[in-house]
């Protein structure tokens, strides 16, 4: 039986404080948080609280050992001011594989959800209409000893804010294949949600913007032969009329657009191929012109399409495509989210 969650409420709503018409993804937060505690061995003192600066000591473990953990989904709203939010079971199980693979406590499934459910209803104002918008939804979880001893931790605090958002990019990428830096090694923690496996990204990712590019594609850390992932989404290349898409290995995240776009493809009877693909065939199949396509999937991004790429100093500039894989399978996926198709799947989940 779940744990009953505390509710305080903000007296004074800022929502009307916002433009939603002129702001950043990410920077603007609503107006509660969820918290809890792992204490003596067991998750403890659930709330929802007005959302506000967090206490911790200069000797949090998080701060010295990076154990922490985080989760991407979304809430949308429909023609009739339901809420509904997508697959959240994907991101239920994904965290808690994560929070394995970081030796973090995992999460009780009945209280993950009447958390998630509850700070979602209690800001469904929020939760706007219009194309790209969405409750962009962050659970988090970090080490919280205050102690400086390279261990796991024995406390951790697991939280829940939520952002209002709108198009995360709003062009076609041109982007860098990168044949030095890598995201993650097999053996590692590239599969999980780990904080860290971000910031690493920011340097070779500036780089790249350095030299004009808006993203990097990753390649396997072994050789840089074989291509992963791109930037902070997984990535789908169109050869001829086949759609490409790496295996999800320990070094791919397992992204839950990633694997709704792979399904939505099979149902409109696009074929569908997940195998690895070298460098050299992509750039072989943009010389040849087989290669119609690439775009990034992810949470935040949606489908981002990508209009050029380059590797060791070769680029490759695609042409534009009229009915393109790309906007196809992001409409009938934003029209599932929405509530404006058939969810033949039973992704949507009311709130």
């Amino acid at each position: 039986m779940s744990q009953k969650i505390e509710i305080t409420r903000i007296e004074k709503s800022k929502i009307n404080d916002l433009d939603f018409n002129n702001f950043s993804f990410g920077s603007v937060f609503t107006d509660h948080m969820f918290e809890c505690d792992f204490i003596d061995g067991k998750w403890a003192n659930p709330k929802i609280k007005p959302y506000q600066p967090i206490s911790i000591e200069p000797s949090a473990s998080v701060l010295h050992y990076g154990q922490a953990i985080f989760e991407g989904m979304k809430a949308y709203k429909d023609k009739n001011d339901e809420v509904w939010l997508f697959r959240p079971d994907q991101n239920f199980e994904r965290i808690n594989k994560s929070a394995v693979r970081m030796a973090i406590p995992e999460f009780p499934d009945d209280l993950f959800y009447d958390a998630l459910t509850k700070l979602v209803n209690i800001e469904r104002d929020w939760v706007k209409h219009g194309d790209g918008r969405s409750l962009y939804i962050r659970p988090f979880v970090i080490g919280n000893d205050y102690a400086i001893q390279a261990v796991p931790s024995k406390n951790y605090k697991f939280m829940i804010i939520c952002a209002p958002a709108t198009l995360y990019y709003t062009k076609k990428l041109k982007v860098l294949v990168a044949d030095k830096f890598s995201r993650a090694a097999s053996g590692g923690v590239g599969y999980a949600k780990a904080a860290g496996n971000y910031a690493g990204q920011f340097y070779p990712t500036r780089l790249a913007n350095d030299e004009g590019f808006d993203q990097v594609i990753w390649t396997d850390a072994n050789e840089h032969n074989y291509l992963e992932e791109a930037g902070t989404m997984n990535i789908f290349f169109r050869i001829n009329d086949t759609l490409i898409t790496a295996p999800t290995t320990d070094t791919i995240l397992d992204g839950v657009t990633r694997k709704s776009l792979i399904q939505i493809a099979k149902d409109n009877g696009i074929d569908v191929e997940i195998k690895k693909l070298k460098v050299d065939e992509l750039k072989n199949a943009a010389k040849n012109g087989s290669l119609k396509e690439i775009f990034g999937a992810g949470t935040a991004a949606v489908v981002s399409q990508i209009n050029a790429f380059q590797h060791k100093g070769e680029l490759f500039e695609l042409n534009e495509l009229d009915n393109s894989y790309a906007e196809k399978l992001k409409s009938n996926l934003v029209g599932i989210q929405t509530n404006q198709l058939a969810d033949h799947h039973s992704w949507r989940y009311k709130v």
